[in-house]
């Protein structure tokens, strides 16, 4: 069976929060499912590349998804968005989906 992408889950993760904050209007429904997301990407991520990674990307999304906010005042909300998930999608795929798996040494 195929791994599920980090970047994947990462970006959809990112672009469905707020899809579902802008559409319900309920700001803290986007950040549950944020959390969520933040949650199954180290879920997914720390069993193959160790903990690092994972929390480089997460450092990152937090960042973009700043970042995103005071984008938004001059590309709008959506194009705002879409590029932060992008940004986020990239370094997932460069820090975790590309990357070798860790060798867990034989004891």
């Amino acid at each position: 069976m195929p791994r599920l992408p980090v970047a994947l889950v990462a970006a959809v993760g990112l672009v469905a929060a707020f899809a579902l904050a802008q559409g319900t209007g309920v700001r803290w429904l986007g950040g549950v499912i944020l959390l969520a997301t933040v949650v199954a990407c180290l879920v997914l991520a720390v069993p193959r590349v160790g903990w690092w990674r994972p929390l480089a990307v997460a450092a990152v999304g937090l960042v973009v998804f700043v970042l995103s906010h005071v984008a938004a005042d001059v590309l709008g909300p959506w194009p705002a968005v879409l590029t932060a998930a992008a940004v986020l999608g990239a370094t997932g795929w460069w820090l975790v989906d590309r990357a070798r798996p860790r060798v867990v040494a034989d004891r």
